[in-house]
This record gives C-alpha cells, sequence and structure tokens, in this order.
C-alpha cells in the first residue's frame, strides 16, 4: 500500500452560481478514488485575474491525501471540471469565465515541471485568492521552492480575496 501524500486543490468558478459550484466541486474531490479529503476552506471571493468583463470569482481550498501519482489526480481533476461543464478554450485564451477550474496547487514537497503539471503551480507566490484560503487551512505551510504562507501573501500584489458572507448567497 502506497503512504498518501497530502495534496492541495485549489478550487474557483465564476459561471453558472459558482458558490454552489465550488461547493459542489468540493465534495467532489472527497469522492476522487484513492483519495480523502482533509480539510476545506471558507469560500473567498476575488476579481478576476485575466479579462475584466467577467464576474467575480468564488475561490477556495481542499486539503487531501491521495495514494494517486500527481498525473493521476491531474486527470481526475480535469475529469471533475469537465463532468461540471468546463469546456477548455481552443484558443488557448487563459483566464476567461470557467464553471469550474481545479488546480493541483502543491502534491507533498514535490517539485516538478513537465509538458502538463508544474508544481508548485505557478504564481502561486502571487495569488491572494489561493493563499489566504491556503493559509486558512493550512497556516504553517512552505511553499516548496518560495517562502512560508504568511509572508507571500504580505507580498502578494493586488487584486485580494475576501471571505464571502454567507448569508448574502
Amino acid at each position: 500500500m502506497t503512504q498518501p501524500i497530502p495534496a492541495y486543490i485549489g478550487v474557483g468558478s465564476n459561471l453558472a452560481d459558482p458558490v454552489r459550484q465550488v461547493r459542489a466541486a468540493l465534495v467532489a474531490l472527497g469522492g476522487l478514488k484513492q483519495t480523502r479529503l482533509l480539510r476545506c476552506s471558507s469560500l473567498y471571493v476575488s476579481a478576476p485575474l485575466g479579462p475584466a468583463e467577467q464576474p467575480d470569482y468564488i475561490n477556495a481550498v481542499a486539503a487531501i491525501a491521495t495514494e494517486l501519482d500527481p498525473e493521476a489526480l491531474l486527470t481526475q481533476l480535469q475529469d471533475l471540471e469537465r463532468a461540471a461543464g468546463r469546456i477548455r478554450a481552443p484558443d488557448g485564451l487563459r483566464w476567461g469565465p470557467r464553471v469550474l477550474d481545479l488546480d493541483l496547487l502543491l502534491y507533498g514537497m514535490l517539485r516538478q515541471r513537465s509538458a502538463t503539471l508544474t508544481l508548485p503551480h505557478p504564481g502561486i507566490g502571487q495569488r491572494a485568492f489561493v493563499l489566504r484560503p491556503l493559509l486558512e487551512i493550512a497556516p504553517d505551510l512552505t511553499i516548496p521552492g518560495l517562502s512560508p504562507l504568511e509572508q507571500l501573501l504580505q507580498q502578494c500584489p493586488p487584486p485580494a480575496a475576501r471571505v464571502l458572507d454567507e448569508d448574502s448567497h
């Protein structure tokens, strides 16, 4: 039996009832094979990273323990995105609106760069919408090759991420 590896998944949506999409994705992560959901952050609201003519995002981070290798986990995440209705832009448009975005942020302390997967996730150190929820569920975490979360968040450029007011949704 393989020893489970701690991993962190970024979850985001800004289409088709984003709060519902993110909550459903967090539940679905717990159903992945050879994977156990450990913890979920609060939901956060953030301005879009890409084109401004799109709705704000709802984001969260989930901590999991998985026996899947990183590539198999990535495949499972992409399957969940497709099941939620995500269609990847054929023109390679980045940071556009989406029903569901699942990013493998960290896989243990692994650092890798391949044609399909870079770990830690590229740009993780500059994204408050990832760092704030990650800090909430793993405050002592240091990003491999970077700095402790608290330090990264202090250096993070805008836009900021704020906790979603649950009463308004």
